[in-house]
């Protein structure tokens, strides 16, 4: 619907572009961002913007919503729960919720029941291990996007160090036909099986159109869930014993969630039941169990539109049909087929969006976002390829899938480069480092850790392995920062060197390059330590080694005001292996970034725009690339079609792109022509490794989800959910992904696991 008079023309940068829906609480919006992305923003009522207890349930729905992956929610783009009007927005998509679906098409079918409860046990694994209890799961809460379920509203999840708040004597929080009995016993208690219970009542509600627990009161649909047996006339039989299990009385004896993912995929496909109304009418759960009672789902943090309008009155969301849902419940609507109605609503085309913690009903589409993963080893539709024809995989001796938590007690700061991850020495070893613990040698075939090195973490990644010799970083009590070489074999110490607090080192083929420790020379360093070469800088400039084409490179960028680099514009020098003889190359724009090399030419990403941005979120738009000839310092400007936006890996010949919303665009390093470009589902991926025997891109987000692309057209292949619980520190650390022969090895927080190319999580 278009604005209302006095609706804002923007909110936190975002132009109003519609006003999506109003409810008891607040108002959501169609916003754009600069850059074109649609998001859906709620905006607070003036009125409880001066509710301290409703802020604080506010920064906890966002605080909430922003720890689970995104991958089976609605990711939060922006927020700012501090606003004099509060707000949140998150990323919009089209699609029904469950309600809508059962009502106008009635009761799910065997395929649709199995990939409704594999994505809803998926994203509550994710919503977990992230520490969070969403406490209402229900049918108006889940999203039937095209592509599989979303889980939203977080309005009274909560966190496992969230602020405890008041819960209003007689008020519910939650709604009764789908809350566990612990749930409302002692709502502040309650744990993860109480999602598993609500998840069986979803299940029983999507086989026969109803409620296990239903009732015209929610206080008699309370009683019925803590001390009655559920109904489950209609639910197939393959189905039942499942929901059964989940809805056990007592949390210790319910599946958790990896069992209850194995019993949902071993469901074969089975007709869909007919509509069951237990002789009452089949009300819609969402609305009618709060009717005439102001419980519900009103939960103090504001009703749904739908509550609200069956807990007060008439519904306010200027919706010209909202009568509709009050008519009797022998009035069906309409447009629903006779065979397949259910009885006690009618059904319309509505729009739900989560606001300030409640969903908000009104005619339209559906805005959520995230990853529907329908099998953690799936192989999307769009692949061909079947195991059979898939080729046979060169693996590490005695490999086998594996994980491993790295994390050891260590004292002091860590030394932070933001490179946590692991490189490879080549056979079976690898050298890793990252938040929370030190240099580790790990055996890529079993995760067997078999010697650490270090006292504080090194969220430094290895520098790198070159003839037996692992290089690495190392910070003294003084602050000093030191090159160190270690025995790749023993862990040995061979020798260290004091190099440059602020610059990194870097290998190139016969040495090691670096900066002195004041940063004014340009220093090389043989592999027994010696001093192969000292070179002097450019003159109140920081020069920065880099290594295209293995070769020894420098960048030097001029100093600002406050002494620091200025980003460019930057003097590309190449220097002579033997002697460190400088030949300046050319000069590049500010925020230009190194690819890497093809055909033995450094290769260059130049911005469309070198301004310095600071918002949250923001990506920088690339528009050419820049090939440089390193024996004349010619370079070749090549234009990409259209900016491009995410963080650049070079592979091949061809640059991928990825953006934080895991959008990939691949594009051709050589025209720069746009090869194609995939929106996943999985967000904050890693830079992609690949696979030229299986022909794919390997990626993995900070939560250990792993995706595949085929790399010729950005297809999906398969992905893997995530990992159960990745450490403390997943949310902070960039995860990386590489390849040990055709076994995949990635790292997520502080763990490490290795996965086959061909199938999912270990």
């Amino acid at each position: 619907m278009p604005l209302a008079s006095g609706d804002p023309e923007s909110i936190g940068g975002y132009a109003l572009v519609d006003r999506l829906g109003a409810g008891g609480m607040g108002v959501v919006y169609l916003g754009r961002s600069a850059s074109g992305r649609q998001v859906a923003l709620k905006l607070v009522h003036e009125q409880y913007a001066q509710d301290e207890e409703f802020r604080t349930r506010f920064r906890q729905e966002v605080a909430a919503a922003r720890r689970v992956s995104g991958a089976f929610t609605a990711p939060v783009v922006d927020a700012d729960p501090e606003a004099d009007r509060p707000w949140m927005a998150t990323l919009y998509v089209p699609g029904r919720t469950l309600s809508e679906v059962v009502r106008k098409n009635g009761p799910l079918n065997g395929r649709e029941l199995r990939t409704l409860g594999l994505g809803l046990a998926e994203a509550l694994r994710d919503i977990h291990r992230a520490g969070v209890v969403h406490r209402d799961l229900k049918p108006a809460n889940i999203l039937m996007a095209e592509d599989g379920p979303r889980v939203i509203d977080f309005g009274i999840s909560r966190a496992v160090d969230s602020q405890t708040l008041t819960v209003t004597i007689g008020r519910v929080l939650g709604t009764p036909p789908f809350m566990s009995p612990e749930q409302l016993r002692s709502p502040r208690g309650v744990t993860a099986a109480s999602d598993v219970f609500s998840l069986g009542s979803l299940l029983v509600y999507a086989a026969r159109g109803s409620s296990p627990f239903e009732s015209d009161s929610p206080y008699l649909s309370g009683y019925q869930v803590m001390y009655e047996h559920p109904t489950l006339e209609g639910v197939p039989e393959p189905l039942r014993d499942i929901a059964e299990r989940c809805l056990a009385k007592e949390p210790d004896a319910r599946p958790d969630l990896d069992e209850l993912h194995r019993m949902l995929r071993a469901l074969p496909d089975f007709p869909a039941a007919e509509p069951v109304s237990d002789g009452q009418g089949v009300a819609e759960p969402d609305a009618g169990t709060a009717k005439g009672t102001g419980t519900g789902t009103d939960r103090g943090t504001g009703a749904s539109a739908t509550d609200a309008g069956t807990a007060t009155g008439p519904r306010t969301t200027g919706d010209p049909e909202a009568a509709a849902d009050e008519r009797p419940a022998a009035s069906p609507a309409p447009d629903v087929a006779p065979k397949r109605t259910l009885p006690g609503r009618g059904a319309r085309r509505r729009l739900v969006v989560t606001t300030a913690g409640v969903a908000l009903t009104v005619t339209g589409l559906m805005v959520a976002a995230a990853v529907f993963a329908p099998d953690i080893t799936t192989k999307s539709s769009g692949d061909a390829s079947t195991a059979s024809s898939l080729p046979t995989a060169s693996l590490p001796a005695d490999w086998r899938p594996w994980r491993t938590n790295l994390r050891v007690e260590t004292e002091g700061p860590p030394l932070d480069y933001d490179e946590s991850g692991c490189v490879s020495g080549g056979g079976r070893a690898l050298y890793c480092a990252g938040h929370g613990f030190t240099v580790a040698k790990v055996d890529a075939a079993t995760g067997r850790v078999q010697w650490r090195w270090g006292t504080r973490p090194q969220s430094a990644r290895p520098i790198g392995v070159r003839d037996g010799t692992v290089y690495a970083y190392r910070v003294s009590m003084d602050g000093s920062r030191w090159v160190v070489a270690l025995d790749a074999g023993t862990k040995r110490r061979r020798w260290e060197r004091r190099v440059s607090g602020s610059a990194s080192v870097r290998l190139f083929r016969g040495g090691v390059l670096t900066m002195s420790p004041d940063g004014g020379q340009i220093v090389a360093y043989g592999t027994s330590g010696t001093r192969l070469w000292q070179a002097p800088g450019r003159y109140g400039k920081f020069c920065e080694p880099t290594g295209p084409a293995d070769a020894p490179y420098v960048m030097c960028s001029p100093l600002n005001a406050d002494g620091l680099a200025a980003e460019g514009p930057y003097d590309l020098l190449r220097l002579d292996p033997s002697d460190g003889t400088q030949r300046a190359r050319t000069t590049l724009p500010r925020k230009t970034l190194p690819l890497g090399a093809v055909q033995g030419k450094p290769l260059f990403l130049v911005p469309e725009t070198a301004k310095d941005v600071y918002d949250s979120g923001y990506e920088r738009p690339y528009t050419a690339l820049v090939r440089v000839d390193p024996g004349t310092g010619e370079t070749t400007r090549i234009a990409l079609r259209r900016a491009v936006r995410g963080t650049p890996t070079l592979l091949n010949g061809v640059v991928y792109f990825v953006r934080a919303s895991g959008t990939v665009t691949a594009v051709s390093a050589d025209s720069g022509r746009e090869l194609w470009q995939r929106a996943t589902d999985t967000e904050s991926l890693s830079a992609p490794v690949l696979s030229r025997r299986y022909g794919r891109l390997y990626f993995s987000n900070r939560f250990g989800r792993l995706l595949a692309l085929n790399a010729d057209d950005g297809t999906e292949a398969w992905h893997t959910a995530a990992l159960d619980n990745p450490g403390t520190s997943a949310q902070g650390t960039e995860p990386k992904v590489m390849l040990v022969k055709d076994a995949i090895v990635a790292t997520a927080g502080d763990t490490a696991f290795s996965v086959g190319p061909d199938r999912g999580a270990p």
